[in-house]
């Protein structure tokens, strides 16, 4: 499944991630993984996460940001959501890349029973159509 929180800047987008993710880790019986770009939210988030700095890993473009996100879940098969912060900062401000990677996303989340949750900095009709249905 998933899941996008779209805003402008200043809008809440962060601190409604963080928590979804501290809320997660109360509930899920699986793995939780937060993304983020740089150590912003060390402090916000519970330890129980595993949080992961993307800066560590030179991921740039939504191709890359995708193998990324397969290579997380070939590793651990018990991870039950991801959240992803800033992620026009990582893959970059193209609308149409970032759905394609959605597109891809929807199966793997399906067949590994996981929810990925993203924040997305734009407007709502910035974004194409065909993802809107993801919009929370």
């Amino acid at each position: 499944m998933i899941k996008l929180i779209v805003g402008n800047k200043g809008s809440g987008k962060t601190k409604t991630l963080i928590n979804m993710v501290n809320d997660a880790v109360k509930t899920t019986k699986g793995n939780v993984v937060c993304v983020e770009k740089g150590n912003v939210l060390t402090y916000d988030i519970s330890h129980q996460a595993r949080l992961v700095d993307i800066d560590h890993y030179a991921v740039t473009g939504f191709d890359a940001f995708y193998g990324f996100f397969c290579g997380l879940f070939a590793g651990n098969y018990d991870i039950t959501e991801v959240f992803v912060d800033a992620t026009f900062k990582v893959g970059g401000k193209d609308f149409e890349a970032f759905a394609k990677m959605i597109d891809k996303l929807v199966a793997i989340t399906e067949d590994n029973g996981a929810t990925m949750t993203f924040t997305v900095s734009c407007d709502k009709t910035d974004l194409p159509e065909r993802i809107h249905q993801y919009i929370i």
